[in-house]
């Protein structure tokens, strides 16, 4: 018996009956020898780490454009805290580990640079529309690995995908990433903005505060364990309703106090029209295009996708040195 498959004994021992089990998964596009030591959802989350869309992260904006400080919260910051979040809520559950970690790591593989604004410009002028989520699913099926993909199981492509509170992910460790996602980017925000001096800890209201505390760390706790007490012992990973209802009203909270605030949001403007001048030029300019792109044209895909898989894979940083080079008319010398 080789060490996979002593592990994967090993879940039918420790995991809850109606987890995900890595020997019973549906398997990948395309078929490969398993692996002698890792289960095919520990080999998914090793892929995803390893890949290059993962380290761009770092330089993705999650709320704050280019913030003075080195303790905002970036895009990978965030698939972090999420990826703890939903760890610790499938142990509790006796879920699988492996799947909610891949999942989680995977999710906002697809963000555009500068975060939802990047993302409302794709989607504003691409005919096709652009959803993150979904183009996290293009990204590990064909942008990884010079366009082989990264081949991933069909229970982590499926939560990756299906991450967004209108949709729902087919396994209790998908859902449980979902939530995850929520609890992490809101409350990681309003730290956020406390730290930029939007917010104060007295701004929250006392109907929301007298609930879920009153401390970054006493609302991650609250919600924690409410998914775990109220899904514990059911095969549904869930909050309490009441929670629900709080959660939904610390939304609203943080939607007009930070996500729509012009003080937050004052840049976001010139962020979309740098986007959205990006995809008006390489529409114009597909043979500028990665080669991989111009392969996916090649096999059905219309141009207006391939653009969008080019500039939502740039990160900010990137955007704005090519926008710069671009555009920008450089100082005249003499060589």
């Amino acid at each position: 018996m080789t060490i996979r498959e002593e592990m994967e004994a090993r879940e039918h021992e420790i995991l809850a009956p109606w987890a995900s089990f890595a020997d019973q998964s549906k398997g990948r596009a395309r078929q490969e020898p398993q692996c002698d030591i890792r289960p095919v959802f520990q080999r998914d989350r090793d892929r995803i780490l390893h890949s290059k869309p993962f380290r761009r992260l770092k330089d993705k904006t999650q709320v704050f454009l280019y913030p003075d400080g080195d303790h905002y919260r970036t895009r990978m910051t965030h698939t972090l805290e999420v990826s703890q979040n939903a760890r610790t809520i499938a142990k509790a559950l006796r879920l699988n580990e492996d799947l909610v970690e891949a999942a989680a790591l995977g999710h906002d593989l697809g963000h555009t640079p500068f975060g939802h604004a990047g993302e409302r410009a794709l989607n504003r002028v691409c005919p096709e529309g652009f959803r993150h989520n979904e183009q996290s699913l293009r990204i590990v099926d064909y942008m990884c690995r010079e366009g082989r993909g990264l081949n991933l199981t069909w229970e982590v492509r499926d939560a990756i995908v299906n991450h967004q509170t209108s949709t729902m992910p087919a396994t209790l460790e998908g859902q449980i990433v979902r939530y995850s996602d929520k609890i992490a980017y809101i409350h990681h925000d309003m730290d956020d903005a406390i730290r930029a001096g939007v917010l104060r800890d007295e701004d929250i209201p006392a109907e929301i505060a007298d609930v879920v505390g009153r401390t970054l760390s006493q609302r991650l706790d609250f919600f924690i364990h409410d998914i775990i007490t109220y899904s514990s012992g059911k095969p549904l990973v869930s909050m309490s309703p009441e929670t629900l209802a709080v959660m939904r009203k610390l939304r609203a909270f943080m939607s007009e106090e930070v996500y729509t605030n012009p003080a937050v949001k004052g840049e976001e403007s010139k962020a979309e029209a740098l986007v959205e001048t990006l995809y008006s030029y390489y529409l114009q300019h597909i043979d500028l295009l990665p080669d991989i792109l111009k392969e996916r044209i090649g096999l059905g895909d219309s141009r207006e996708r391939a653009v969008c898989d080019h500039i939502s894979s740039m990160t900010d940083r990137f955007a704005v040195a090519l926008y710069e080079n671009l555009f920008i008319p450089r100082n005249w010398s003499v060589l």
